[in-house]
């Protein structure tokens, strides 16, 4: 019932009343609809495949006595928790907005990437401690099908790489890029749990210890993953600013839409799969305020139908003061 539960939890996603009535922003950019839905499958698809190896190397594991083995399996399930959490955060994020968030509550997938990255390091720290302990201890050989566990381990997150890969270039995803990344980080832990085995296996009692200096092989990787998300997360709740690809195209766009004469300010931040942007327009000071309030709507309509990853554009009227002829 456990895997059941979490798809119907998350396929409240898309249920999400989204606000159109007149006169009140929009909270989620229509566009973006398909990206959601694509992201969505892509990860629960993941979800599942991890859930999968996590049980089976965990099982594998204590039957053996293999840490390299717990310590994938510790890996897995932390990308489990860590899609599960960003998720149902995405669930509560297309909320609309209200009194007390009038921006949304689209940080709400970078809140959960802080607080799981932390709960998967102390995990990874906690396998580490026993992985320590035990390279003076004598155990028992680990038996052959542990080895066809940790090569098809390799094989499926290989498979799972390369298949986000080509969704996130179709998507222009970068939640679904990093995804697929850390799908390529986990291969080569996994290759690192095979290589460790193998040489227990057929090394013999003598090797017994590479076992563990797999296992903590393996540890760092984790480690650098959850690093790497609670970097990407903690920069997302301090408004830093996009990639500078991203504002450039936002500007040169912006520029094309007839009436504006320059961009004095652009600023772009991230909100969870979506990014929220700032912009000051320079128009003619002699248009009248209705006619700049129109070109105001019509680069934020074009930007929005332009970038699907939009989720609203504020736009602020600056009188244009330059050489127009330079412009």
């Amino acid at each position: 019932m456990f895997l059941p539960g979490i798809v119907l939890v998350l396929l409240g996603v898309f249920k999400t009343p989204v606000m159109s009535h007149k006169g009140e922003r929009r909270i989620l950019n229509d566009a973006a609809k398909p990206v959601y839905r694509e992201v969505f499958r892509a990860a629960l698809l993941g979800l599942v495949v991890n859930l999968v190896l996590g049980v089976v190397k965990l099982f594998g594991g204590l039957i053996s006595g293999s840490f390299a083995l717990i310590s994938d399996a510790v890996n897995s399930l932390g990308d489990v928790l860590t899609t599960v959490a960003i998720l149902v955060a995405l669930q509560f994020a297309q909320k609309p907005p209200d009194a007390n968030h009038p921006y949304g509550h689209t940080r709400a997938e970078a809140i959960a990437g802080v607080n799981v990255s932390l709960l998967v390091v102390v995990s990874a720290l906690w396998v580490a401690a026993q992985a320590v302990s035990r390279f003076t201890l004598q155990h028992d050989l680990p038996p052959t099908w542990t080895l066809w566990i940790a090569g098809a381990n390799v094989l499926i997150k290989e498979c799972l790489y390369q298949f986000k890969v080509r969704v996130a270039e179709r998507t222009g995803s970068s939640a679904i890029m990093a995804h697929a990344w850390d799908h390529r980080a986990d291969a080569f832990s996994a290759f690192a749990a095979l290589v460790g085995l193998s040489i227990v296996r057929f090394g013999g009692n003598y090797y017994v210890w590479a076992d563990e200096v797999a296992a903590l092989v393996i540890v760092c990787a984790i480690v650098f993953s959850a690093s790497k998300l609670f970097r990407e997360s903690a920069s997302e709740l301090m408004d830093a600013q996009a990639d500078q690809d991203f504002v450039q195209a936002i500007r040169i766009d912006a520029l094309s839409v007839s009436g504006v004469l320059g961009v004095e300010t652009l600023w772009v931040r991230k909100s969870g799969l979506e990014y929220l942007a700032d912009i000051h327009l320079e128009v003619d000071p002699e248009i009248t305020v209705q006619e700049g309030h129109a070109i105001g709507h019509a680069v934020r309509d074009f930007l929005l139908k332009r970038h699907a990853c939009l989720r609203d554009v504020l736009v602020h009227l600056e009188p244009y003061v330059g050489d127009k002829s330079m412009r």
